[in-house]
């Protein structure tokens, strides 16, 4: 008599899938996470030191870019190939639509900069309930929530009269604006609401990535860069 070989008892991929599509299908599902999220990150932390400069030297053209953008995501978005980029470049033209009007021509009156930012919040309200371009407001309503939490901080740390004076005095007087607002963010209550809000940030940006959908993902990588984009300003006033 033959002996049969033992039969081991494995777990089967999905029954509608061979094993091989399974593995293609997990690898299909985490990619669009991934790349809106790295996507997100990269339009939030990059594009904002190519426009700092523009918008204060030609602020129309830096407006005039902001529809380049929005009417360059509305045509890629009726193709389903680039689909993922048109909705992403809607959300960046809202967010540098806001920049190039408040850095253009507000930028001495703290008080409306986050008025000014939001100014897209009622387009992007009615995408969301048409289920239209969802990433990219996604996109939109994390960078502007990392922007309202850095905002915060200037009013809790009372920065404001700094950053009145730095918009008003020529670039070379600049430096001794920005190193006296230093002295008064390395304080105890200056470093600890710093801590505070870090971590905020740092909760908002890592809690929605549990999500399996790629617009969370372009939320978190959206605040995340808000963190290294404040860096990178808080390093240049401390060079100054």
């Amino acid at each position: 008599m033959l002996l049969e070989p033992p039969q081991l008892d494995l777990p089967d991929p999905p029954s509608s899938l061979q094993p091989c599509e399974w593995r293609l299908e997990v690898t299909q599902s985490t990619e669009p996470r991934l790349k809106a999220f790295w996507v997100s990150a990269f339009l939030v932390a990059v594009p904002v030191f190519a426009q700092a400069p523009l918008v204060r030297l030609f602020p129309w053209t830096s407006l005039l870019l902001s529809g380049i953008w929005l009417l360059g995501g509305w045509q890629l978005l009726r193709s389903p190939r680039l689909r993922f980029w048109g909705d992403l470049l809607i959300g960046f033209g809202w967010s540098w639509l806001a920049g190039s009007v408040y850095w253009g021509w507000f930028r001495w009156e703290p008080y409306v900069h986050l008025p000014i930012e939001a100014i897209a919040l009622p387009a992007v309200a009615l995408l969301l309930l048409r289920n239209r371009a969802q990433i990219g407001s996604f996109f939109y309503l994390g960078s502007l929530l990392g922007t309202v939490i850095t905002d915060l901080y200037f009013y809790w740390v009372d920065l404001i009269p700094y950053w009145r004076q730095v918009m008003s005095v020529p670039p070379a007087e600049a430096g001794s604006v920005l190193h006296a607002a230093l002295g008064q963010m390395q304080t105890l209550p200056g470093v600890s609401r710093a801590a505070v809000l870090l971590a905020l940030l740092l909760a908002l940006g890592i809690l929605p990535m549990q999500s399996k959908r790629a617009i969370w993902w372009s939320f978190s990588g959206a605040i995340l860069s808000t963190i290294l984009v404040d860096s990178l300003f808080f390093a240049a006033a401390v060079l100054a």
